[in-house]
């Protein structure tokens, strides 16, 4: 019987290689699987408009799965962190002005806020109603989906104690609140569980001082639970539905539920 040769062991030089072509390998076979998974999701359908639009069908599905993981979990339990409020930025970043017009002067003094109840009642509250229920503060870090966020200071009223005070428990048993500007240029959708989370208020004062045009004034939405696109500049009108309410950025292909 012939006895088995001892193989050498690898060289330094022949291990580098030996290491350096199972890497190109891998790399290789990711690359191609993400570049042919890129095709693959680039020529898919797009979605039936709705609304959601603007965005591959597989897209909006994963999208939707995703919120289906984000509702299961989520609880008025569940608190997003808060700050001092000597942490809060002195200049609040401004990002958008979609809705509102800045270069038409606004009067303040003439807005009201439309709540339209399931019953066909319709609310006119002026700020002077909204500033009459108890305050509440908040200092938190703001996020946007582009990527930054910025720790700021807002007061204004609780959701839940407007629905509590106005009796509008029974518009909170649909599944959609939807909200909108005077001039309906911007628009959102909010689960009503996010909606009437305890830290989602109706602001009316950045850094104590009342909202500036720029960022809302005279009222706004600031739902820490959300990225900052459902954060609605100057609320004209509130609205309930049980199907999806229209969606400015959901239209537009982002996500529907933004949740964080």
């Amino acid at each position: 019987m012939t006895p088995k040769k001892n193989k050498k062991p690898l060289t330094v030089d022949q291990k580098i290689s030996r290491r350096t072509f199972i890497s190109f390998g891998a790399f290789t076979a990711l690359s191609a699987s993400v570049y042919f998974s890129w095709r693959w999701l680039y020529k898919s359908p797009l979605e039936m408009p709705a609304a959601t639009k603007g965005t591959r069908a597989p897209l909006r599905d994963a999208l939707n799965n995703n919120e289906k993981i984000f509702r299961s979990g989520f609880s008025h339990k569940h608190l997003v962190k808060t700050y001092p409020k000597s942490m809060a930025a002195k200049t609040v970043r401004y990002n958008s002005s979609v809705g509102m017009n800045l270069k038409t002067p606004f009067n303040v003094a003439e807005w009201k806020l439309q709540i339209n109840k399931a019953s066909g009642e319709v609310l006119n509250l002026s700020l002077a109603d909204i500033k009459a229920l108890p305050k509440t503060e908040i200092i938190f870090a703001f996020k946007c989906v582009e990527g930054w966020d910025q720790i700021s200071h807002w007061g204004g009223v609780k959701f839940a104690d407007l629905i509590a005070h106005y009796n509008l428990q029974e518009e909170t048993k649909f599944a959609y609140v939807a909200m909108e500007t005077p001039d309906k240029g911007y628009y959102v959708g909010i689960d009503t569980p996010s909606a009437t989370h305890p830290q989602t208020i109706l602001a009316y004062e950045v850094n104590g001082k009342p909202l500036p045009v720029k960022h809302g004034a005279p009222l706004r939405l600031i739902i820490p639970v959300k990225y900052g696109i459902k954060n609605i500049k100057r609320i004209g009108s509130i609205s309930f539905a049980n199907e999806r309410p229209r969606d400015y950025w959901a239209e537009r292909g982002y996500d529907y539920y933004s949740g964080l």
